[in-house]
């Protein structure tokens, strides 16, 4: 994986290189979040790792400025911090787009076990945006084929290739077109002794 790694501080920079040079991934430097940035539009990252306090655009201001460009994949971010933020930055950093928090000192086993999980992650993205583009749909009853050429509901389709159940309902338009209509044919039925 190509990983992204933003820090100015230089030790902490290379701390980071080597640790995930050794897990197998490629790594790209970048010492401020603007750097970063112009990296990150002309370069294919997976994963940025950054430092949350930085001069010439935060950890922060570059997540909300790799979220506002559409790349074809998910790209997980992880924000570097010397303290453990409290509830309400941690939370804020959350929904600013934030996908996970590493602590300094760096921890080499740590630094593996959050990658393994980010790699998860974006399988499971990239599996989702596969089954959102390439599903062959009957047009008629709606039913899928898999790939063993087997037409089958959607919803056993889903369930099999992502664990999801459903529930059941009635949207607006077919309580209007269909359940009304037949729940007027009813009434308007006399009844059968």
């Amino acid at each position: 994986m190509k990983v992204l790694v933003v820090d100015d501080d230089m030790i902490c920079q290379r701390v980071l290189q080597l640790s995930l040079e050794s897990l197998g991934h490629q790594v790209v430097m970048a010492k401020n979040g603007r750097e970063a940035l112009g990296i990150f539009q002309d370069t294919d990252i997976q994963m940025v790792i950054s430092d949350w306090r930085m001069p010439e655009m935060d950890g922060m201001e570059l997540s909300q400025a790799v979220r506002s460009i559409r790349k074809a994949g998910y790209v997980y971010f992880i924000l570097v911090s010397s303290t453990r933020p409290k509830a309400d930055r941690y939370a804020e950093a959350v929904s600013m787009g934030i996908d996970d928090f590493l602590m300094k000192p760096f921890d080499h086993d740590e630094i593996s076990n959050r990658l393994r999980v980010a790699e998860r992650i974006m399988q499971f993205t990239t599996e989702i945006r596969q089954l959102k583009s390439l599903l062959p749909i009957c047009m008629y009853c709606r039913k899928i084929r898999d790939d063993g050429n087997y037409w089958q509901q959607i919803e056993s389709y889903i369930r099999e290739a992502t664990g999801s159940n459903f529930s059941h309902g009635i949207c607006p338009d077919c309580y209007e077109k269909v359940v009304k209509p037949e729940l007027a044919q009813l009434a308007a039925e006399p009844p059968q002794d």
